[in-house]
């Protein structure tokens, strides 16, 4: 028995030097994400929805610093839950968007919690999502940058095959 723990120990140590590089981030990508945000809405100001994109690739590159990322996003998890790591569960990621974004006000948008398999310990999954001031979250943007380790994943709620979200309207976050 202690035979396999021992060789579980090391092993973990050395994964737990795999942190992963912060993703540099393409102009491509940042105005991918831009151009989904414009459209929510066609009164949604091009340089407000560039902004935005701006401010969720920044704040991603700094939290996937903050939190030393490892990947995959499961053996994070595994090394938050045994005390290796502080932070970088997938709730830590939305919450973190979540209340850095609505400090910046932005006049034309929302930012909402959403979950997904809600319940199941092992598949829950939280992200942020993003919609149109007054819009609906089943219209919105999913922002998930757990499920690729840093990596930001983006598209609209209903285009997400990986899977069915659901708003946490009253799931607080700060």
């Amino acid at each position: 028995m202690f035979k396999h723990c021992f060789k579980f120990f090391i092993l973990a140590f050395f994964l737990v030097g795999c942190a992963v590089t912060p993703p540099s981030v393409s102009q491509t990508k940042m105005t991918q994400l831009s151009l989904l945000l414009q459209s929510l809405d066609i009164r949604i100001p091009q340089s407000e929805a560039m902004r935005l994109s701006q401010d969720i690739f920044y704040k991603t590159k700094k939290l996937t610093k903050e939190f030393e990322l490892t990947s995959p996003p499961v053996f994070h998890n595994f090394l938050v839950t045994v005390g290796l790591r502080e932070k970088g569960l997938c709730y830590h990621w939305s919450d973190a968007l979540y209340a850095y974004l609505s400090e910046k006000h932005y006049a034309s948008f929302e930012f909402h919690l959403a979950g997904a398999n809600i319940g199941e310990y092992f598949y829950e999954h939280n992200a942020l999502v993003i919609v149109a001031k007054d819009g609906n979250v089943e219209e919105g943007i999913i922002i998930d940058p757990w499920r690729n380790s840093g990596e930001l994943y983006f598209s609209k709620v209903e285009d997400d095959s990986e899977y069915k979200w659901k708003h946490r309207p009253k799931r607080g976050c700060l």
